[in-house]
């Protein structure tokens, strides 16, 4: 089983690869997405990192606030998508 970590405050040049690089240093990540504006394909300083759900809460707690690329990150558990 697997659970999805938002992650905030990233620097526009951030790869998936390099999140998941990241993340792969504190538990095991199974996949990872930087959100991309869909008409420039710029990031939007925002991505998601599924990881196992064993894992999930405690890295939110030990990576929320810590440095990537001198940026404090803001990480949590995601939300699902609201319906308009």
């Amino acid at each position: 089983m697997t659970k999805t970590l938002y992650v905030g405050n990233l620097p526009w040049s951030t790869s998936s690869e390099e999140l998941a690089e990241f993340f792969g240093q504190y538990g095991n990540v199974v996949g990872s997405r930087i959100i991309t504006d869909r008409e420039t394909g710029r990031s939007r300083g925002f991505g998601f990192v599924e990881v196992d759900t064993e894992d999930a809460e405690r890295l939110a707690e030990e990576l929320n606030g810590s440095d990537f690329k001198g940026r404090a990150l803001t990480v949590n558990e995601a939300r699902p998508r609201q319906s308009m």
